[in-house]
């Protein structure tokens, strides 16, 4: 036999393992539990069903016909602020109502798990509409006369590297690329993004999650900064997750920056609380315990949280799969997420009501959240946009109320999801990176929604003794700490 047959003949094989192989995967075990059931301020958590290779529930794309789009709640409408756009990710709305867009993919790099992980991720990218070369472009998009559509696009930039996060603040713009945070001079209305940046932070580049999404403090002197790991649950070693799985904070005034919050595996948008002042973060949790396990989540980040990635999991539910060791008395200050978005949607985008939205009386208080969708449950959770309610106090509350549906039709996906803004009007305005099209949802004749009201209430008294153990200080709480927090709450329950 020939060496070009032998070459033949030995492709041919492997190709049709890998057939094989994909057909095995697809035909993995269905979710038990709903989406709903995994959601919420008190989600059903399934036993772990670890996988050595994960099940695969890809499904194919396919474009939006001219006249197609996704499904709005009733009462809501649904059109095109701006379409023929090349993965469009992060949107942010500028003071002036112009609208910034990075237009954007993962950087070339490998992932963590070694040549077998990185072939199959490629055709998985390939199947889900996201393997194409990153754009690397900041768009400016502008609806001059106001019917809700945009009429202007301008190329900023671009010769930026894989860029996500947005914010501007006082002429300074600030681009986070996959591996660094940089601040460029721009006045509002600009049709071009000149001169060179200054960078102001090295990021951990690429890895499995290479978004990096920004958002400033509530006083504009803070900047936050998502950056995601570099595997699933630290299968390449730990070292290699040194920065990743946290929410940095920059302080510009100082240039100093440490590690804000940790132990989540992929946080991705940010938002500030209106109700508490708090930084929230939507987090895409592990994969390969099973369809039903683990909830994605939204959830605040106090300085100093840990959220348990990769040894654990919803507070106290160990990974067994983790082969670094734990450090010591993590359990003892990990923290529970306060709200499950549902097993394997991939929550991205969050956004909170704001004073003129225009959504209607019923989407009135509480977040909105882009659900990106699923990659390896069957069948597919996620491909719609989200609102959770939240009470006076700023805490969610019920189940998701979708929004906007319909990127997933059957076994197909005509989009996905991805980051929300909102525009000068009062409208949601929804990134679409497969669909390559930014939507726009309204309530047409709706009222501008109030703006939020802060909860204030007095803080609690010092404790100025250390007595007994720490951890059970609140179970028995003295009587002077009762009343002042009885105070507290029915200051804060009053508008």
């Amino acid at each position: 036999m020939s060496t070009l047959k032998k070459i033949l003949l030995a492709l041919l094989v492997f190709l049709l393992l890998v057939g094989l192989f994909l057909w095995w995967a697809l035909r993995g075990p269905e979710a038990e539990l709903t989406i709903d059931e995994t959601s919420g301020t008190d989600p059903i958590l399934a036993e772990p069903n670890p996988e050595n290779i994960p099940t695969l529930g890809v499904v194919e794309v396919a474009n939006w016909a001219d006249g197609e789009a996704p499904q709005p709640d009733e009462g809501l409408v649904v059109n095109r602020f701006a379409d023929g756009l090349e993965h469009p990710r992060i949107v942010y709305a500028m003071p002036n109502g112009d609208i910034l867009v990075t237009l954007t993919n993962r950087p070339e790099s490998e992932l963590s798990g070694g040549a077998i992980t990185n072939f199959v991720a490629g055709l998985l990218f390939e199947r889900a509409g996201a393997a194409a070369p990153s754009p690397d472009q900041l768009v400016l998009l502008r609806d001059g006369d106001g019917d809700g559509a945009a009429d202007e696009r301008h190329v900023l930039r671009d010769d930026l590297m894989s860029p996500s996060g947005i914010a501007w603040r006082d002429g300074n713009l600030y681009i986070a690329n996959h591996n660094a945070l940089l601040r460029f001079d721009y006045e509002e209305g600009a049709k071009r993004l000149e001169g060179e940046p200054e960078k102001l932070l090295d990021l951990p580049s690429a890895g499995n999650h290479w978004m990096r999404n920004i958002l400033f403090g509530a006083d504009g002197t803070k900047l936050y900064v998502a950056v995601g790991s570099a595997s699933n649950i630290g299968e390449g070693g730990m070292a290699q997750e040194e920065g990743r799985a946290a929410i940095h904070e920059l302080d510009l005034e100082s240039g100093a920056s440490r590690i804000y919050g940790a132990g989540m595996r992929n946080p991705n948008g940010l938002a500030i609380n209106p109700w508490t002042g708090e930084l929230w973060t939507t987090v895409n949790e592990r994969d390969q315990l099973g369809p039903d396990l683990v909830p994605d989540y939204m959830t605040n980040v106090p300085i100093g949280v840990h959220y348990g990635w990769p040894w654990v999991y919803y507070n106290d539910v160990f990974d067994d799969r983790v082969e670094d060791r734990m450090p010591q008395f993590l359990t003892e200050y990990t923290r529970t997420p306060e709200y499950a978005l549902g097993a394997h949607v991939a929550a991205l985008g969050l956004v909170f009501t704001q004073e003129g939205a225009r959504m209607g009386e019923g989407l009135g208080q509480g977040a909105f959240v882009a659900r990106h969708g699923s990659w390896n449950r069957r069948p597919p959770s996620g491909y719609d946009v989200v609102y959770v309610a939240f009470d006076e106090r700023g805490n969610p509350q019920g189940k998701p109320i979708p929004v906007l549906t319909g990127f997933l039709q059957g076994d197909i996906a005509k989009g996905r999801p991805t980051w929300l803004a909102w525009d000068a009007t009062g409208a949601l305005l929804v990134s679409d990176d497969v669909g390559n099209i930014i939507w726009r949802v309204t309530a047409p004749g709706a009222k501008g929604a109030a703006a939020p009201v802060r909860n204030r209430g007095k803080s609690l008294p010092p404790q100025r003794n250390l007595d007994g153990d720490p951890s059970r200080a609140f179970d028995d709480p003295p009587e002077s700490m009762m009343e002042m927090m009885s105070g507290s709450q029915r200051g804060a329950a009053q508008p």
